[in-house]
């Protein structure tokens, strides 16, 4: 385009998962869409000797995994590429232990490991699929949201102009600071450091998590075959040391923190880190405009759901869409307080859990330290709390 004006009901400002998850649900529901973002929207490209592996991954969670059967993007997933985690040892930095069991919970899986790159691939597909309009690579200008309708000019191709604007955009969302939503950024002190490794012998389909007694939590992510995917949330010092650390090192540290659970460990990536804050937000919703994916909230990575709250906030923000009854106009007042209502107490709840757990493990005075292992121990001798914390993390 150049220069003339495109009029839709949905303009989608950000083409991540999320935002690429929800536009082809809406442009199915009969919505005119249109997708923007400053990268391409192309295929990513595969890896070179077919097995390298993404830095970059992701637990779908049950739920998650449901409403992307439901677009048509699970079951286009290469099936060995995907990994299920049946079980999950959590333990305390002074002897406690949780064990979880998709098994007793009735689950095929607590939750499904999953490379960015398969699962882009795979939402791209369906998003061409659906016939929408992209606009991609492309720079944002400037965003005016006013009652007749928001619009997105961009730098080059002229203005998007919508009845409804949502921004997908990530958690440094542009659309976010153009429309004056002033998020509270709460910064950990903490690093995930992510990186894959070989490992000597078989997971088993178990997931590992220790809380360690500097105030950091390792984490174990099964991957397939003999592979694992690890998230170290370290204090910074401690991550920009591991960061800096050669591939056969870097390994070796790893797998003695883990006690050598799962013997000696081989590096198949590099070393990534990714700086952790809590970000809340006054409002998910403007007149005009609704925030979804990191873009609306950020968490503590500990319980893997950052990801499975933007799923869930595109299959709401979808629902609501879908079931406006002979209302038209997408952007309505009323829609968008409905989409604000239904994910706020989820996201709530999961920002309120994790940011107390970061904080809680996150000191080392010595009676907190016992309080919170004796309590970790309870857990895991009272199944209805312990099935009540695992089952909320399947949604």
């Amino acid at each position: 385009m150049t220069g003339a004006a495109a009029d839709y009901d949905v303009v989608i400002a950000g083409a991540g998962l999320v935002g690429l998850a929800l536009a082809p649900v809406l442009a199915n529901a009969g919505l005119s869409v249109a997708l923007a973002d400053r990268a391409g929207v192309t295929m990513p490209e595969p890896p070179p000797d077919g097995e390298g592996w993404d830095t970059r991954i992701y637990a779908i969670s049950p739920g998650s995994a449901a409403f992307l059967w439901a677009l048509g993007a699970w079951q286009a997933l290469p099936p060995d590429r995907v990994a299920p985690i049946e079980a999950m040892r959590v333990e305390g930095d002074a002897g406690a232990r949780l064990d979880f069991s998709a098994y007793e919970l009735g689950e095929r899986a607590l939750a499904w490991i999953v490379e960015e790159r398969a699962l882009r691939t795979a939402l791209i597909a369906v998003v061409r699929a659906a016939g929408m309009a992209i606009h991609a690579p492309c720079t944002f200008e400037s965003l005016s949201l006013s009652d007749a309708g928001g619009v997105l000019q961009l730098a080059s191709g002229g203005p998007l102009t919508a009845r409804l604007i949502v921004g997908a955009d990530g958690v440094r969302s542009w659309v976010r600071d153009a429309a004056g939503i002033t998020a509270t950024v709460k910064p950990y002190g903490q690093t995930a450091v992510v990186a894959n490794f070989a490992c000597e012998r078989a997971h088993r389909g178990r997931a590992y998590q220790w809380f360690v007694e500097d105030g950091g939590i390792l984490a174990w992510l099964p991957l397939p075959g003999r592979r694992i995917s690890m998230v170290w949330s370290a204090p910074d010092p401690l991550a920009q040391e591991l960061l800096a650390l050669p591939r056969e090192a870097l390994a070796a540290r790893v797998a003695e923190r883990g006690r050598h659970a799962l013997g000696a460990f081989e590096c198949i990536t590099p070393g990534a880190g990714f700086p952790l804050q809590l970000v809340k937000l006054p409002s998910v919703t403007a007149r005009r405009l609704a925030l979804i994916g990191d873009a609306a909230h950020g968490v503590h990575p500990l319980a893997g759901q950052g990801v499975n709250l933007g799923f869930g906030d595109a299959e709401a923000l979808a629902a609501v869409l879908r079931e406006r009854g002979s209302l038209a106009d997408a952007g309505a007042p009323i829609l968008l307080d409905r989409y604000a209502r239904r994910r706020a107490e989820p996201v709530l709840a999961m920002q309120t859990v994790t940011d107390a757990l970061a904080r809680l493990f996150g000191t080392t005075t010595p009676w907190i330290r016992t309080v919170r292992n004796i309590g970790m121990a309870a857990i895991d001798r009272l199944p209805p709390a312990k099935r009540l914390l695992a089952l909320s993390a399947l949604r």
